[in-house]
């Protein structure tokens, strides 16, 4: 639901953040869901946005009040406002402006540790990803094409899959009717990919596995179909001793060093024009239901920004929230939010 709450006082190691744009990712469905299970309800969900520190509290050291910046991975990104700790902070460098931040930097921090270290992807490497006209999926798609590598690209229709030839896919899988590892094994020459890249989950588990070369990698990064079901690893065997991992941002970003690398590295490749980030829609932060709708229906491509309106006078202001809870603090600002009680 969306309500007003109160926003307070930085206190130590904190700042203000008015948000400029906030981005829209499937993990805030799992957490509104309850796949993903939040400890405390009500909660504000979201997990990435931009926007400018309006105040900083005692002990701050590298940003001031003015400073733009984003940040990812941290409940309470549907809101105006917050009070936040600085830990998660990345300064935005000119040339990225503050709605492609908001878009792209879960996904696009993603793009990077699958790329570079999940599986170090070099020229003349076939792989194939999954859901490659989504938020994910485009950048992805972009930088593997940039690194030097043939990019095969699932997608569920013949829009999505125009859209991801348009943004580095050599070839499209229609994955919902063709059957894609005989597709991936005529487009190797019957050898398999040696990574695939699956958001999808437990529709396509196993056809990603059987995609595979000897010895590949499946890295599975999402569960958009559904958690992947219980399997014995004894299956891996006769397919090619296969590696199986399922890897997230929290962990690749665990210290700032881990963090500022995969953003230093996404915002070289936005600068300098080799991957562009396709925000293909753009909805009212107070819309965030219908957002969330459409995100599931899978009636989005690309990034989705929510915009927060400009805080009235006085210090008011608003937020979402997604019954996974609003805020509960004595603070004395209001801002809006969506928050969630589920």
């Amino acid at each position: 639901k969306w309500e007003e709450v109160p926003v307070g006082k930085p206190k130590d190691g904190q700042v203000r953040l008015r948000k400029t744009a906030v981005g829209l990712n499937y993990i805030d469905v799992y957490q509104r869901t309850g796949l993903y299970p939040i400890k405390e309800l009500p909660a504000v969900i979201g997990m990435e946005a931009a926007g400018v520190i309006e105040e900083v509290g005692p002990g701050v050291k590298g940003f001031k009040a003015g400073d733009r910046v984003a940040y990812t991975m941290g409940l309470g990104a549907y809101a105006q406002e917050r009070v936040m700790g600085t830990n998660r902070l990345i300064p935005l460098p000119k040339g990225i402006d503050d709605k492609a931040a908001a878009s792209m930097m879960l996904k696009g921090m993603t793009a990077y540790y699958l790329l570079h270290r999940t599986y170090k992807v070099k020229k003349g490497d076939t792989i194939l990803v999954y859901a490659a006209a989504g938020g994910v999926g485009l950048i992805l798609c972009q930088w593997a094409e940039h690194l030097g590598a043939t990019v095969i690209g699932c997608v569920g229709s013949e829009d999505k899959a125009k859209l991801a030839k348009a943004n580095g896919c050599a070839h499209t899988i229609l994955y919902r009717t063709e059957k894609v590892p005989e597709r991936v094994k005529a487009l190797t020459g019957g050898e398999g990919v040696p990574v695939a890249y699956d958001s999808i989950g437990k529709a396509t588990f196993m056809d990603s596995l059987d995609c595979l070369r000897p010895l590949g990698i499946l890295a599975t990064f999402g569960n958009a179909s559904g958690p992947v079901e219980p399997f014995s690893p004894a299956i891996l065997a006769p397919k090619g001793s296969l590696f199986v991992t399922r890897q997230t941002l929290a962990t690749h970003t665990r210290t700032p060093a881990l963090m500022m690398e995969c953003a230093n590295g996404l915002f070289d490749v936005v600068k300098n024009g080799k991957v562009k980030i396709a925000i293909n829609q753009t909805y009212p932060l107070a819309e965030t239901a219908k957002a969330h709708r459409d995100l599931e229906a899978r009636n989005t491509t690309g990034s989705t920004v929510l915009m927060p309106k400009r805080r009235r006078p006085f210090g008011s202001a608003a937020f979402v929230s997604v019954r996974v809870a609003a805020v509960r603090c004595s603070w004395t600002r209001r801002s809006p939010c969506w928050s969630s009680s589920a």
